[in-house]
């Protein structure tokens, strides 16, 4: 969810590596953007690309990523259902291609994604554990020869800021994965909505400015007199569509969270807010 901030957070890739096709899902949306964003790997004279989150269990899109085939594997940044619907089907019509994730839920065929799997498929590929926005979000390094991706997944868009899903998303982890991500400067992202970005490391640099701006609404929210997650949205997210306050309340819930700040019911039955 974009907040304040609607545009890109880095320059946008003037060219990927010929071997990135982005095949994009048609499901539009507040929170999905111009739509899933499905990419596809093949190394060059590669008999077996790869697909990186599949999307919607759209048959016509479907279609297409089966229409890049064959397809050795098919891998899953975070377990949210506009990146797996699709994975089963899409592992039955590649012929039953093994679907990797770190959630076991959202594995098909395989073992779970560690930092330790090997993944043959003419490319350099290495899962980065970057918790956060779910707690099964993980981010793709990949090469070949001198060129580099970041396959970010929702943990950076190409469009906006991401929202920490709590209670299965942290904000603390949340930094620490965009610190990570940090390091990577001068290397292309490739999110999971939202065009390509230029650089993965200045992307996260700008998203750790604003969360960290974000913290701060958030505190002068709660010493203002803030007592439930819903006022805290309605002080710090007033410019955002109401009809997304209701993602915008996962996001502040998870920066009380980190704060120290707890909800409690209160008499009335309503949530309030405490600090210990």
């Amino acid at each position: 969810m974009g907040g304040r901030v609607t545009g890109a957070a880095a320059a946008l890739a003037d060219e990927l590596p010929e071997w990135v096709t982005l095949v994009r899902a048609p499901n539009p949306g507040p929170m999905t953007l111009d739509g899933t964003n499905s990419w596809v790997l093949r190394a060059p004279g590669a008999s077996h690309a790869v697909v990186v989150d599949p999307g919607p269990a759209d048959e016509e899109h479907l279609a297409a990523l089966t229409a890049h085939g064959p397809v050795g594997v098919v891998l899953i940044t975070h377990g949210h259902a506009d990146h797996t619907e699709g994975a089963p089907r899409l592992s039955e019509l590649l012929g039953g291609a093994p679907v990797l994730a770190v959630d076991p839920a959202h594995t098909v065929g395989g073992a779970p994604l560690t930092r330790d799997t090997a993944l043959d498929a003419g490319l350099e590929i290495r899962p980065l554990a970057t918790p956060g926005h779910t707690a099964d979000s993980v981010c793709f390094l990949v090469g070949h020869g001198d060129e580099r991706v970041v396959l970010t997944g929702d943990t950076i868009l190409g469009r906006g800021t991401t929202v920490v899903a709590h209670p299965d998303g942290h904000l603390g982890d949340y930094l620490s994965s965009l610190e990570l991500l940090t390091t990577y400067r001068g290397i292309p992202a490739l999110p999971g909505h939202g065009p390509a970005l230029a650089d993965c490391g200045a992307a996260a640099e700008f998203y750790l400015a604003h969360r960290r701006a974000r913290l701060d609404q958030v505190r002068a929210a709660v010493a203002a007199g803030a007592t439930t997650a819903p006022e805290v949205v309605e002080r710090v997210y007033a410019d955002v569509d109401r009809s997304l306050w209701w993602a915008a309340e996962w996001s502040v819930r998870a920066q009380l969270e980190y704060l120290g700040v707890t909800a409690r019911e209160s008499g009335a039955g309503g949530a309030e807010l405490e600090q210990p």
